[in-house]
């Protein structure tokens, strides 16, 4: 992988991790059309430079993290703390769950542009119409561990196919539980810390016991890591604070529809006799 590759896949990660329109479906899209190969490194990339993007939910939202604001009356600031990261570790569980069970399975889904294609179209028309189906702007309803645990559950359905967004996903989750749209969206870049985090040190930990060590090692690919990160850190900052501010005021149609013509455009492509696949 070039440093120009990785820089060109960091923006799309950092522009589209945080947006409902999945951004592991928008990196191997990115790939197969740049003509990479679908190497160990391409698959560990794709996943650990989610790392870069995570942690602009750190450093945007560090004083949540670390001051979360204390709710209920004779809670002390250390209660608090530890209320909401509990709440962060039972929404987590579902999705450790499901990335130990299957990770295989997930691994083998990557890479594939049609699944991609056909998740994007279905999850944008399920997004034109989320807005009116869980309008609950009007409520401010807390996360209890019920549902954040289902909230996690929700998750799930993003790691198991790609195109799904794992954004989209929680998001949704939260608002079907009864969240508001701004408390459902903070809860989902909440959620992606942990999440991302565990996804970035599994497929390290894989790679170790496979003894694949040298294919981080090799070459340049740790300094290729280390600028994709970085890239994505610095373009996920503006798209948080763009999306907050769009989805507070105009929901998620114009995501939906979004997704429904990039993934009509993809399905579309075969039949003009162009193939957009991973080089294997």
């Amino acid at each position: 992988m070039t440093y120009i590759e990785a820089i060109i896949i960091a923006i799309v990660e950092g522009l589209t991790e945080f947006l409902p329109v999945s951004s592991t479906g928008h990196m191997i899209i990115t790939e197969a059309l740049l003509g990479m190969k679908e190497t160990d490194f391409v698959k560990a990339f794709t996943v650990i430079i989610q790392f870069g993007a995570i942690l602009s939910v750190v450093v945007l939202y560090w004083r949540r993290f670390l001051f979360p604001p204390v709710v209920g009356d004779g809670r002390s600031r250390w209660q608090t703390l530890v209320d909401f990261y509990s709440r962060l570790i039972v929404a987590f569980i579902p999705a450790a769950i499901v990335g130990v069970l299957l990770g295989d399975f997930i691994d083998s889904m990557l890479g594939s542009v049609t699944v991609v294609a056909v998740m994007l179209v279905l999850g944008g028309v399920f997004m034109l119409f989320v807005d009116r189906w869980f309008n609950n702007d009007d409520k401010e309803r807390p996360v209890t561990y019920r549902r954040a645990f289902m909230i996690g559950t929700f998750q799930c359905i993003a790691a198991l196919l790609p195109g799904t967004s794992r954004s989209m996903c929680t998001i949704v989750g939260g608002m079907q539980q009864g969240l508001s749209r701004k408390r459902a969206t903070e809860f989902s870049f909440f959620l992606a810390v942990p999440t991302m985090f565990g996804a970035t040190v599994k497929k390290v930990y894989d790679l170790v016991k496979a003894g694949g060590v040298e294919v981080l090692t090799q070459d340049n690919n740790l300094m290729v890591l280390l600028v994709g990160n970085v890239v994505a850190f610095l373009v996920a900052l503006a798209a948080i604070k763009f999306f907050i501010h769009f989805v507070a005021k105009y929901g998620f149609k114009a995501f939906g529809w979004y997704r429904i013509i990039v993934g009509a455009i993809l399905l579309l492509l075969p039949l003009l006799g162009i193939t957009l696949k991973m080089v294997g």
